[in-house]
């Protein structure tokens, strides 16, 4: 596969011949379904949230990032943040009006969304929790977000995407430190 995307913005798209390697994941199906204006683009496994950007020709905080995180017992948000950026919990606790809050682990997070991890979405996802959208992407004509499975992503523009997940568009980051 060539290191430049190729896109699939249409539902007749996974019936050309470029697109078989594109898997129609549920997330794919949940986008197209809800008439989101959008677009699907393929590429190889990323190594990194760079080279993924690099990849999709999108700047890096234009890459977001799906968290699932856990509020309680079988309570879970999904947080999206763009890439070279991290949530912060105190600004995540105090959206969320509560004290404590956890990471699932890989197991618990496919129970709760049906996706391993690096693969997590809201769409599609096997339950409809509520989604935070860090207010720092809504500076970006158009976000990459997941599509449900390695190297498929969905180009939209924020707007579209915190509309129709009802999403909390607040500040729950900050910039990531160099490591």
């Amino acid at each position: 596969m060539a290191d430049t995307p190729y896109a699939l913005d249409t539902p007749d798209a996974l019936d050309t011949p470029d697109a078989l390697d594109t898997p129609d994941t549920p997330a794919i199906g949940a986008v197209r379904a809800a008439g989101v204006p959008h677009e699907i683009v393929r590429t190889e496994r990323a190594g990194s949230a760079e080279e993924s950007a690099a990849m999709q020709g999108i700047e890096l905080g234009a890459l977001l990032r799906t968290i699932v995180v856990r509020r309680g017992d079988d309570d879970y948000v999904f947080v999206l943040v763009p890439a070279g950026r991290r949530f912060d919990w105190p600004k995540l606790r105090a959206h969320l009006g509560v004290r404590r809050l956890t990471l699932p682990d890989a197991d618990e997070a496919r129970e709760a969304t049906g996706y391993e991890r690096y693969t997590i979405t809201p769409f599609g996802s096997s339950r409809a929790w509520p989604v935070i959208l860090d207010a720092s992407a809504i500076e970006f004509e158009r976000v990459s977000v997941g599509g449900g499975g390695f190297g498929v992503n969905v180009h939209l523009a924020p707007v579209d995407l915190a509309g129709h997940f009802a999403a909390d568009v607040v500040d729950v980051s900050m910039v990531d430190a160099p490591a």
